[in-house]
């Protein structure tokens, strides 16, 4: 599989994280990331949060990648740290509440992670 093909998979996967929070309170991060972009413009004070802020810029620098030549190794693995604190962070307490949606949402993206790092440093 191209390193091309797998940032576009990661910016896809990393979209479909899923968040679970009370009784009734659910949400895709697409949907977060609309909310973002909506507010980043009224009121961008709001969305000054680290858990914010690196995630979208994770995703910002994996889109830049899909631009270069070939895909650049740091780029790629910068852009998968900063997306996948949050990531990890919804897997693992889907594990620790014993949520499956969130657990079963935030695998894509951990596996091919896993996947783009192991096709970059077999490539050196």
């Amino acid at each position: 599989m191209s390193k091309r093909i797998l940032n576009v998979i990661l910016i896809i996967t990393s979209l479909f994280g899923y968040l679970e929070w009370g009784h009734d309170s659910h949400t895709f991060l697409f949907e977060v990331e609309g909310d973002i972009f909506k507010k980043l413009f009224s009121k961008p004070a709001s969305v000054l949060h680290p858990f914010v802020v690196l995630p979208l810029l994770g995703q910002i620098l994996l889109l830049i990648s899909l631009f270069q030549k070939q895909p650049g190794k740091w780029i790629t693995f910068i852009g998968i740290a900063a997306i996948g604190m949050l990531m990890l962070m919804i897997f693992f307490i889907g594990i620790s509440t014993m949520n499956i949606k969130m657990i079963a949402s935030a695998t894509p993206f951990t596996v091919c992670s896993i996947l783009s790092i192991r096709l970059h440093l077999k490539n050196r």
